[in-house]
């Protein structure tokens, strides 16, 4: 079973497959292995580098696997943007961060720096080695040429012929869910999600400090109004229409984050639109500083998004506005968060870069700026209170 929407992709891995299991037929057939033993594990590589948001929800894997693995150190190879959020995790013991050219095309680590990392990592040996995506490009050219005994994730990308373990996958469910179904495979105990994202006495000074510098201390709303994908990202017209709301009806300020340059630039457009100006910290802070600053937060107010599953770790109230993506996978995984949506049938089959209605994005735009207020009102019991 293939779980790939976009049909040039699903036709390329169906030809890469077949060939790659005619040619490693007989290594599957002499190669076989019992179950995985925790007393045989000492080194285990986790592999999830894309992105963001995905790899927060890869984290709740981490105690789960301390749990059934207590002997084994655990070492989490990620992208760059995400690494920062892993500093000071209690359950990784390394973090190894890699940017693959094949999800990040305008990154610097082309071809060649992608040959200089294997060539490094390959000096050492893991026991066993879990690649969380279940996608054939991560399997193929960082699984594939690594040393471990055990390779395990799921074939429905692609590339299941190079594994010594296929994880089954049953039916469509949230994210966080469908890594822990890897753990439960191995074997690992059922355990409280634990997300582990910690930030230090320091941090928090420095934050509060940086507030009081623009004259903000708590409660203040935040917002992160981008996304990576176009697509996911709500109109501005219907930002600032919905801050300004939220703003004079709670008498809260508001603090608009955003990273990348387009983001920086909505979020200047949505500024300029507001009559009430929000604090305006797109492209200010990294993303770690976002975090420390969203911890404190009485309400957040985004797209699917990287910034949404943060919330969600921290347990944020969070109004989170979906579109073409599938609540249903990536909602934010909190007690704490509402998903504002319309029924439109067509996004059970769209793959998020192209729309094939003729009025493109209209499912973002069919939600309007009182059904997010409405949502976000079930979480706020007073001005500047919440209630998850």
């Amino acid at each position: 079973m293939y779980k790939i929407i976009n049909r040039k992709k699903l036709v390329a891995t169906l030809l890469l497959d077949s060939i790659g299991k005619a040619l490693f037929l007989p290594w599957k057939m002499f190669r076989q292995l019992g179950p995985i033993q925790p007393e045989n594990i000492r080194n285990i590589l986790l592999i999830r580098t894309a992105y963001i948001g995905d790899v927060i929800m890869t984290l709740p894997m981490l105690k789960p696997l301390k749990a059934r693995f207590p002997q084994s150190r655990i070492t989490f190879l990620t992208a760059p943007g995400a690494a920062q959020l892993l500093e000071q995790h209690p359950l990784a013991d390394e973090v190894i961060s890699f940017a693959p050219f094949w999800f990040y095309p305008t990154g610097k680590a082309g071809f060649s720096a992608y040959l200089r990392f294997i060539r490094k990592l390959r000096q050492r040996q893991f026991d066993l080695l879990i690649e969380a995506r279940g996608d054939i490009r991560e399997i193929l050219f960082l699984a594939a040429p690594l040393r471990s005994r055990y390779k395990v994730s799921y074939g429905i990308g692609g590339g299941a012929y190079l594994l010594t373990h296929e994880v089954p996958y049953n039916e469509l469910r949230h994210k966080v869910e469908y890594h822990l179904d890897i753990c439960r495979f191995l074997g690992c105990p059922e355990e409280p999600v634990e997300w582990g994202l910690r930030f230090s006495a320091t941090e928090r000074e420095q934050a509060t400090q940086f507030l009081a510098g623009l004259g903000v201390r708590p409660p203040y709303l935040c917002a992160h109004p981008g996304s990576r994908l176009p697509l996911k990202i709500w109109p501005a017209e219907s930002c600032a229409l919905l801050y300004d709301q939220f703003m004079e009806k709670y008498d809260l300020p508001l603090l608009l984050f955003g990273g990348s340059k387009a983001d920086q630039d909505l979020a200047a457009q949505i500024s300029n639109k507001m009559r009430r100006k929000p604090v305006n910290l797109a492209g200010k802070t990294s993303l770690r500083q976002m975090a420390v600053l969203l911890e404190q937060a009485s309400l957040f107010i985004c797209n699917d998004s990287a910034p949404m599953h943060i919330a969600a770790a921290l347990q944020v109230p969070t109004a989170a506005i979906f579109g073409p993506s599938k609540s249903a996978e990536t909602r934010p995984f909190s007690s704490c968060g509402v998903v504002v949506e319309k029924d439109f049938s067509c996004r059970f089959n769209c793959d998020e870069s192209t729309c094939s209605r003729t009025t493109v994005q209209e499912c973002m735009k069919a939600v309007l700026p009182e059904d997010v207020l409405r949502a976000a009102e079930t979480l706020l019991v007073k001005k500047g209170g919440m209630s998850c």
